[in-house]
């Protein structure tokens, strides 16, 4: 498989040879679904929670007499029945999104999008991404004459002045290849790789 290779104008320098196995797999929708879906089941906290009928703040009283009245029989108002009352099976704090996802699933779904990006023309690889000061009209300024608006960036080195220049610019994201995740690839109209994390994504997903 060979990727192209941008320059820093944004125009075709060449090609780079890629792993087939990552960047020229089928691709598996269904499996590409479950990936992404249990990313975002596994970044959900729990932290939300509800009361039951014993636990909302209402009187014990009766609220209206058993008979004569024609409405339905009420103990109480801290009934599920009622608005502002309890619920009958609330959330709790403790309770665990976490989907189990094998590691052979897990690379072949990455390579899978991988693969699909490349066959879209949303994947290109440079040779490196590199900024002087930690300056975000640098990044910004750089991307503008490469004509990308939204970018995901897979850098085989972040450092300081990447990961500062980058971080106020709201369509970019840059990070190391360890890092890569399966919601970003898919969101970002445009992924950038360099060459040395080309080699990296290999060892990761082939």
């Amino acid at each position: 498989m060979q990727l192209e290779l941008l320059n820093e104008q944004g125009q075709a320098a060449g090609k780079v040879d890629a792993p087939d196995t990552v960047f020229a797999r089928d691709y598996n929708e269904a499996l590409v679904h479950q990936v992404v879906v249990a990313f975002q089941a596994n970044a959900r906290q729990g932290t939300r929670a509800q009361k039951d009928r014993g636990e909302v703040h209402h009187s014990t009283k009766k609220p209206f007499r058993q008979k004569g009245t024609g409405n339905a029989r009420a103990g109480m108002t801290s009934s599920p029945l009622w608005r502002g009352g309890g619920r009958i099976f609330p959330n709790r704090p403790e309770e665990n999104f976490t989907q189990k996802l094998n590691k052979k699933m897990y690379r072949a779904g990455m390579a899978s999008i991988f693969s699909q990006l490349a066959r879209e023309g949303r994947l290109a690889v440079v040779d490196s991404i590199k900024v002087e000061a930690p300056k975000t009209k640098l990044l910004a300024a750089k991307f503008k004459a490469m004509g990308l608006e939204s970018v995901l960036v897979i850098a085989d080195e972040v450092d300081d002045n990447l990961f500062l220049a980058s971080r106020n610019l709201h369509n970019v994201l840059v990070i190391e290849p360890r890092h890569a995740d399966p919601l970003s690839l898919v969101h970002f109209k445009k992924v950038l790789v360099t060459k040395a994390a080309v080699e990296q994504l290999k060892e990761m997903f082939e």
